[in-house]
């Protein structure tokens, strides 16, 4: 498994992906190596949880932290022979070569519409734009995470893609834990993202001061490289006591107690797919406002309340503190929807999908131009043509 920060999963939903499904792969007896970012945190273990973890540095800035690491982990791999490979982020796909000369079959986790994030200038955009062909030319099979993605994929390219999602976690209600934040189950909102403009914290934090809400707003999250975002994120609290922003929390049991007690969770990411943050709050039973877009619709359906602007922020908890009633009503119909997302059954997934690529049954790379390059006035066809394997 290549492309992420590694294990133990700190960070993200790829980390989360790989540690959920690597420690159940290694469970049903297959070898599973974790390529891994070097951390300040670090303490050097060979293993975790039954995965070989190799550690390697990586370049500390925003536009070459993930590549640059990538490269290091595909020189590794091609002097250590694995059967398959998993690569996360299409970023990584012009690395993809190397591992097909060394006929090492892979998958390339796409993830969602990094090219739509703000953090990328025009040039960073291209690359990804550039990027994502290059994963469908290069690898012998796509994996998204969320239907959003596959349509986008289906409609862009003309490709098939392997839909795995994450898994949701099943969050207990305990509450032990709260009162070292002076909080009380059911007695605030949250908030947990990282500062980015697509996941719209700025927005979830205006709309809800211009709420009547009498709920605090707990807000969970930083973000290396954003001190610009962070600071307007704060400044939109306009220093109204309700708010409360407690920085990253990287305590798995106090994080799981704040989604579980939360009266509401507001989510406001808009471009990565199925969000494992989304998916911990309905996994704790917890009624959720999410951004409108069609990644968080797919998760929540009918049992969430959304919102496009500020506004839409304020009158969602407004309501959801009016119906208390309602309001629980639906997080327990989010936690029943959390079982159509389970991790043994994703692990399933990339177990299957890791046998179809040794047996070279998978799609294998595709020959394709973007279909919005072909112009859009009318058919917009576009040829697809199967490559040869070893290409």
């Amino acid at each position: 498994m290549i492309g992420t920060r590694g294990v133990p999963a700190r960070y993200g939903g790829f980390e989360t992906a790989v540690e959920e499904v690597g420690r159940r792969l290694a469970e049903r007896g297959h070898r599973v190596v974790v390529y891994c970012r070097s951390h300040p945190d670090d303490e050097g273990l060979p293993t975790y949880l039954g995965m070989r973890r190799v550690v390697l540095p990586a370049l500390r800035k925003r536009s070459l932290e993930t590549l640059s690491h990538t490269a290091l982990s595909v020189g590794h791999v091609l002097g250590h022979r694995v059967d398959a490979a998993f690569v996360f982020n299409a970023a990584n796909a012009p690395l993809l070569p190397a591992l097909r000369t060394a006929r090492i079959p892979v998958a390339t986790h796409v993830d969602g519409l990094e090219w739509k994030r703000a953090k990328w200038g025009p040039t960073g955009q291209r690359y990804y734009r550039r990027a994502e062909e290059l994963a469908v030319r290069w690898s012998d099979a796509l994996i998204a995470d969320a239907p959003g993605i596959a349509r986008y994929y289906t409609d862009e390219f003309g490709v098939p893609t392997r839909y795995l999602a994450y898994g949701a976690p099943v969050i207990a209600q305990e509450s032990s834990r709260l009162g070292e934040l002076d909080l009380t189950p059911g007695g605030y909102h949250l908030v947990v993202a990282r500062f980015e403009p697509e996941n719209h914290v700025e927005l979830a934090v205006a709309g809800y001061v211009a709420s009547a809400a009498e709920r605090p707003l707990v807000v969970v999250g930083s973000a290396p490289y954003a001190d610009d975002y962070t600071n307007r994120v704060h400044a939109a609290a306009a220093d109204d006591p309700r708010v409360r922003f407690l920085g990253g929390v990287w305590d798995a049991e106090l994080l799981d107690q704040l989604y579980a007690n939360a009266a509401t969770y507001v989510h406001g990411h808009s471009v990565g797919g199925t969000n494992p943050s989304l998916l911990r709050a309905i996994g704790a039973g917890t009624a959720t406002i999410a951004y409108d877009v069609s990644f968080n619709r797919d998760v929540l359906r009918e049992h969430g309340r959304y919102f496009g602007d500020a506004a839409g922020v304020a009158r969602a908890v407004e309501a959801a503190e009016a119906d208390p009633t309602a309001t629980a009503s639906a997080g327990a119909s989010l936690r029943e929807r959390a079982r159509d997302f389970d991790w043994d059954d994703v692990a399933t997934g990339y177990e299957s999908l890791a046998r179809d690529l040794v047996a070279r049954s998978a799609p294998g790379p595709q020959r394709v131009r973007r279909r919005g390059d072909a112009g859009r006035d009318g058919a917009r066809s576009v040829a697809v043509t199967a490559v040869a394997h070893g290409e």
